[in-house]
């Protein structure tokens, strides 16, 4: 995979995203954002767009070429003076002129009209694609069940700052406190989402919610970026203080962040080819790899193993005992199968949630959570995980017993 920022003499496709990540650390520092003056991305894009609809076999391929790349040599040429010392840039320059030698172009003559808006639409992901692009889904809710891009289901601990998502177009970061004092289970009270900045699409953008403040802009006040009309990135707010969503058209993301009671939910959809977009340092992320199998809580079937020395409270805790007592397996069960007719992993994390913290808006947590999911992840047959692999719903009765292995395994 090519690195951010290194291109051959003339790309071939239209430059991805600038911005790293951290190197595997819990804590995602703010990248400093790259300079945004000289555009010989804009110039590499136009010109791709250009000549992406060429073909050799076709009559007049030589005479079109070589308007592209007269096209491309003056914009390279208006960026001369603020482009001067970038890497990229002189690259360019060289690719263009030894490809005028070998296709015998001429330094003077007609040029390609070169009007973005009018011929492709670079802040638009998948405009031009001759077919539709494949997508990720991830969320995270609860006492926090997170669900991968690659549709694993795992109840964790991961207390503390944790990067769900850290590419290089974007990093999501997630900070989850304990729920109940004595026992592991942790809820999400912080979300820290990074757009970076990407070619003429967007500035970086940073987004910040905590429990209690959700706000429907990013911390600079602004609610969009890129110029003019276009915002291919702009914040929605569904309900006030309690639901936004984020828009990345340029890059063909969806993020919904809530809050339901005291702790935040996330889901967010994103082409494949754009979240598998890292490098090595960048691979502590839930989304992608799932939590660390020491932060994993075994879900009795669900999808983990048990970790070792899990914690318990202390002798003579109350405070887990106090919670626990506000449901039984039969009240929390017919509480989630109230909000949840069909009982899918998202049903028996309900019922767990509701016997680990006796927090009745854990069942709406659970309930929003499949509803993101079915607003957002991309194939239809696998909106339902069922434990074990199972084809169909279990019994209540094995509801109730899954219920209680979990409870056994988090305490």
């Amino acid at each position: 995979m090519r690195r951010s920022g290194e291109a051959p003499p003339v790309p071939v496709s239209a430059g991805r995203g600038a911005g790293s990540g951290s190197r595997g650390s819990p804590q995602l520092p703010l990248p400093c954002p790259p300079p945004t003056h000289c555009r010989i991305q804009k110039c590499t894009t136009d010109f791709v767009a250009l000549t992406s609809q060429l073909s050799p076999a076709l009559d007049g391929f030589d005479v079109e070429f070589c308007k592209a790349l007269r096209a491309y040599a003056a914009c390279t040429y208006r960026n001369s003076k603020v482009c001067r010392g970038n890497l990229v840039y002189h690259s360019a320059v060289l690719g263009i002129s030894d490809l005028m030698s070998q296709r015998n172009c001429s330094k003077d003559g007609p040029t390609s009209a070169t009007h973005p808006a009018a011929t492709h639409e670079p802040c638009h992901y998948g405009a031009r694609a001759a077919e539709p692009p494949a997508y990720l889904f991830c969320g995270l809710f609860g006492d926090p069940h997170l669900r991968t891009f690659g549709d694993h289901f795992q109840t964790c601990k991961v207390e503390g700052a944790w990067p769900l998502i850290d590419n290089n177009y974007l990093s999501v970061q997630v900070t989850n406190v304990p729920v109940v004092p004595g026992s592991s289970a942790t809820a999400t009270n912080k979300i820290t989402i990074i757009f970076k900045s990407y070619q003429d699409c967007t500035e970086q953008k940073v987004y910040q919610a905590v429990t209690d403040d959700l706000p429907a802009a990013f911390v600079d006040g602004t609610t969009s970026g890129g110029d003019g009309g276009t915002k291919s990135l702009r914040i929605v707010e569904r309900a006030s203080g309690k639901s936004v969503e984020m828009h990345a058209r340029y890059m063909g993301t969806t993020v919904f962040v809530r809050q339901l009671g005291r702790y935040l939910t996330l889901a967010i959809r994103m082409p494949r080819e754009l979240a598998m977009a890292f490098e090595e340092s960048q691979d502590l992320q839930l989304c992608v790899n799932g939590c660390p199998s020491g932060e994993r809580i075994d879900a009795g079937g669900l999808g983990a193993a048990a970790p070792a020395g899990a914690r318990r409270p202390p002798q003579g805790h109350v405070c887990a005992a106090r919670a626990r007592a506000a449901y039984t397996l039969e009240s929390a069960t017919a509480a989630c199968h109230d909000k949840m007719r069909v009982k899918d992993i998202y049903f028996h994390s309900c019922v767990f949630d509701l016997l680990t913290t006796g927090d009745a808006n854990f069942t709406a947590a659970a309930q929003s959570a499949l509803r993101d999911v079915q607003a957002l992840h991309p194939r239809r047959e696998r909106w339902h995980i069922f434990p074990s692999g199972a084809a169909a719903p279990r019994p209540p009765r094995a509801a109730l017993a899954l219920a209680a292995l979990l409870l056994r395994a988090l305490l």
